[in-house]
């Protein structure tokens, strides 16, 4: 039914993410790309673990060979924990480079370091 369609979708942000990543000079917009490119690699590792007709593996009355494996939906959640982290993370440290520099552009950090 749906095909290739997530795989489509995780090319595309994908590509979005990373151009964000690389073009852009601002750290905020930097850090913006990279939960693009993170949203991008949880909805791959969903579409990895899509069954057309699966059910959750909650239920126990199910036949085994219609169940979703549950693999990937936990390899997604602990993405999307750590992503959060990660982010916080980086957000400090873009809060503690803003109070230094005064700035968050890259170019202008660089040139106020040396």
């Amino acid at each position: 039914m749906i095909g290739n369609l997530p795989l489509i979708t995780v090319g595309l942000i994908t590509v979005i993410g990373l151009f964000t990543i690389v073009s852009k000079r601002n750290l905020i917009k930097i850090l913006m790309g990279l939960n693009i490119f993170e949203a991008a690699v949880n909805l791959f590792l969903i579409s990895i673990g899509y069954r057309e007709g699966g059910i959750a593996p909650i239920y126990t009355n199910a036949v085994q060979g219609l169940m979703v494996l549950p693999t990937p939906q936990a390899l997604t959640l602990t993405s999307i924990v750590i992503g959060v982290a990660t982010t916080a993370m980086l957000l400090a440290f873009v809060t503690i480079i803003y109070r230094n520099y005064g700035t968050v552009d890259t170019d202008r950090i660089r040139e106020l370091r040396e």
